[in-house]
């Protein structure tokens, strides 16, 4: 059989050549990558990672002895914040990047880890040993005064003495882990930069050789296809406009030939298809047409197509009509059923609206006021409470758990377990009140039975204001009091207790009382976190708390319906066309 140099062989043979060349320069790249990974993986996850942590460590060093120095020589309460850092970096954050670097250092070398074991973490206890004697020593504002204590805490913190000479061998050690490692990720890096440099040579010299047998190629592949399939291009693209071509290719004896006799075929059996899907479109069913095989599927499917479009019509329009009517008929009940429930939640509100406090009242009760309600849906899962008693008035700004219905039941349970409490306290404070409604809210959601437990709860800030003394009563679950005095240009926060209103997890607690004596023309504010949640602005964010106090502290020289009118229009232009996203209440009050 005589030997045929086909196309096919050509284009193997050309490209056998590129691939040998291409495996060669592969497997080298690969060797060199496998080394430069090996490399790159221990400078990533032992090598940098223990400069960062060693240097993370001398930070520590140094802040602990700036710390140290701060506690010995400046008089302050055992609970200044100084204070609680030291205790808090001897404590919790050196061990626990202590624990760090001795994970790091089990594939350190032998000399860094003895140095760190052996000299570096025992230097660091007795470092620390020092400081401990310190904080005993000065423990109150007494012990400030004793002549003898600040002779010994002079000796050991003043020049010369242990703690100063003891940091400084302490962080020579670190200098010198620190050095070690970075060596030996610079030693790293240059080997990768020498493997580098010789893959790169090698790649320019198989490139240009990749470069000329790629032209060899290019040059038979042009003479030989190219511009065969350029013409088989051109009536392709025909065929994928929707146009059967007219010209025909002209047969070969080699694969390209074969194509060409395919492509004629392939060019009639389309005009024989078109035309018999034309018939059938136009509603000749019983046009003849004979599929180019048995294997041919467009020409069958076309086939079943004619058989079930001559079904479908018969009774197409009766089911059009059916299905018209039966569509129709489901939106109305839709309609009807939304209607109702529309309704239902309308009258939820007026329920809701009828509990909470007359306007009459609180303008008589809190003359110099405002309340901000706006509710995300129909009905709100925020509520305020006002009640007078005693010459006092007790004010409340209730956030339940969710909002819309769910929501508007919590404020029906509140505001009555609200009342509850306001009657049962013995004391008419803030906290009490708080305490009664906690005490009552669980009582009510909790049975004993896990299924059927409620373990939804309220935040709260509770306020209660004596006109005659100007003074104010505050006590808050997780929400603060925000207080402005005349003329300040800061705003004093109050913060409430960290635990929730309700049956969770904690037992029952007991809320702290505040009181603050205001003068005349000061402003106390109280509110759920629906007004700062709120997204909206030119990115789409949260309003924020930091810009809800500046836009308080910038409204101080309006009246308090002014100011509700304010924090109304400007929250409405931040949020623009976004939606609402939770209940807002705001309420001030200047007395």
């Amino acid at each position: 059989m005589k030997f045929k140099f086909s196309i096919g062989k050509k284009i193997g043979l050309g490209f056998g050549l590129l691939l040998f060349c291409t495996i060669t320069i592969f497997l080298y790249t690969k060797i060199i990558l496998d080394s430069s990974k090996t490399i790159n993986k221990h400078n990533t996850e032992t090598l940098s990672p223990s400069v960062d942590e060693l240097q993370e460590l001398k930070i520590q060093i140094l802040e602990s002895q700036m710390l140290i120095t701060n506690w010995a020589n400046v008089q302050t309460a055992d609970e200044h914040p100084e204070k609680e850092k030291l205790r808090k970096l001897l404590r919790e954050r050196y061990p626990i990047l202590k624990g760090d670097i001795e994970k790091l250092a089990k594939d350190w070398s032998a000399d860094e880890v003895v140095l760190a074991n052996d000299t570096l973490f025992p230097e660091i206890t007795e470092l620390f040993s020092y400081y401990d004697q310190v904080m005993s020593q000065l423990a109150t504002f007494e012990d400030y005064d004793e002549p003898s204590i600040q002779f010994v805490i002079n000796f050991m913190i003043g020049e010369g003495g242990d703690i100063p000479f003891q940091a400084s061998r302490v962080i020579s050690h670190l200098n010198t882990l620190i050095l070690s490692q970075r060596q030996k990720s610079k030693a790293g890096n240059d080997d990768m930069l020498e493997s580098f440099d010789l893959l790169d040579f090698l790649v320019k010299n198989v490139g240009v050789a990749l470069f000329l047998g790629g032209i060899i190629i290019a040059f038979l592949t042009i003479r030989t296809i190219v511009k065969p399939v350029q013409k088989f291009k051109k009536l392709i693209l025909l065929l994928g406009k929707g146009i059967i071509p007219e010209e025909k290719m002209k047969p070969r004896s080699d694969e390209i030939g074969e194509m060409a006799v395919a492509f004629n075929d392939l060019v009639t059996g389309f005009k024989r298809t078109t035309e018999f899907a034309n018939e059938i479109g136009s509603g000749n069913f019983e046009t003849e047409y004979q599929p180019l095989s048995e294997s041919d599927e467009l020409g069958h499917s076309l086939l079943t197509m004619r058989k079930d479009l001559f079904g479908l019509t018969s009774n197409l329009e009766q089911k059009v009509k059916e299905r018209t009517e039966e569509v129709m008929r489901q939106k109305k009940e839709i309609e009807e059923l939304l209607t109702e429930v529309t309704d239902s939640i309308k009258y939820a509100k007026r329920i809701q609206n009828a509990i909470l406090p007359p306007k009459g009242y609180i303008n008589k009760v809190l003359p110099n006021s405002f309340i901000l309600f706006k509710p995300k849906d129909i009905v709100s899962g925020d509520f305020y409470w006002v009640e007078d008693k005693q010459g006092k008035t007790a004010v409340a700004a209730v956030d339940c758990t969710g909002h819309g219905v769910p929501g508007a039941l919590m404020t029906v349970v509140g505001y009555n377990k609200l009342h509850e409490a306001m009657s049962e306290a013995k004391e008419y404070t803030a906290a009490a009140i708080l305490d009664g409604l906690n005490k009552g809210v669980i009582n009510t959601f909790s049975q004993g039975n896990e299924e059927t437990d409620v373990k939804d709860g309220m935040d709260a800030a509770m306020c209660v204001v004596d006109y005659k003394t100007r003074t104010i009563q505050f006590a808050g679950a997780y929400n603060p009091l925000y207080i402005i005095k005349s003329g300040a240009e800061e705003i004093e926060q109050i913060k409430g207790d960290k635990f929730p209103i309700g049956p969770f997890i904690g037992g029952i607690q007991s809320f702290q009382n505040h009181t603050i004596q205001l003068e005349s023309g000061d402003t106390v504010y109280i509110f759920s976190d629906g007004y700062a949640d709120q997204f909206g602005g030119e990115k789409g964010k949260k309003f924020r708390y930091k810009n809800f106090r500046e836009l308080l502290l910038g409204m101080q020289d309006k009246e308090m319906h002014e100011q509700r009118d304010l924090l109304d229009s400007t929250i409405e232009s931040w949020r623009g066309r976004l939606e609402q996203v939770d209940d807002i209440l705001v309420i001030g009050i200047r007395v």
